[in-house]
């Protein structure tokens, strides 16, 4: 049977990790980010992974080094066909048909995958103008209705179990069509 996997070239995947890693064609060290890296052959296990030194702290790493595809015992070419699926919005089952595998070990690798964008998606940063709604959080006050009650809203702000004045910097009339 003829899959995705026997499709793709290592070698073309090991050129797409490089130029995603280092966009501007400079590669620099994981470590301490100098430029001032000298190749160090190819590795022994795979071929197309290229091996560097750090001139500056010495660091030996390759083109996979603090990435999510380090330390895998699944060839390149297996996380990227797997990369490309998920892209393809397939579920865990069809892309473990797809690739031959288990779904287990798939399952696996779109965690790893989904968890790796996550921890890579830069902070959002907030300007200008920003209005929140308020939210009441009536949660952890099982059998204490009491607690729960709504205390009446003053000034125009925000009960004590809203976010409010610190949030909300003015406030919004609101039109009601009727």
């Amino acid at each position: 049977m003829l899959t995705l996997t026997h499709l793709l070239e290592e070698a073309k995947c090991y050129d797409s990790v490089r130029r995603l890693r280092w966009a501007d064609g400079v590669v620099r060290c994981p470590k301490c980010g100098s430029e001032e890296v000298v190749k160090r052959g190819k590795d022994d296990a795979h071929p197309h992974r290229q091996r560097y030194r750090c001139k500056g702290c010495h660091r030996q790493f390759d083109d996979l080094t603090d990435t999510v595809f380090a330390g895998r015992h699944q060839p390149l070419r297996v996380w990227m066909g797997c990369l490309y699926l998920m892209g393809l919005n397939l579920s865990n089952q069809q892309i473990a048909q797809e690739l031959g595998l288990n779904q287990s070990d798939v399952h696996q690798m779109t965690h790893r995958l989904r968890q790796a964008i996550v921890d890579n998606k830069p902070e959002v940063q907030l300007s200008g103008e920003v209005e929140c709604d308020e939210v009441y959080v009536t949660a952890g006050h099982k059998g204490h209705p009491d607690a729960v009650k709504k205390r009446g809203v003053q000034g125009g702000g925000v009960s004590s179990k809203g976010f409010g004045a610190e949030v909300r910097s003015r406030q919004k009339s609101r039109r009601y069509s009727g």
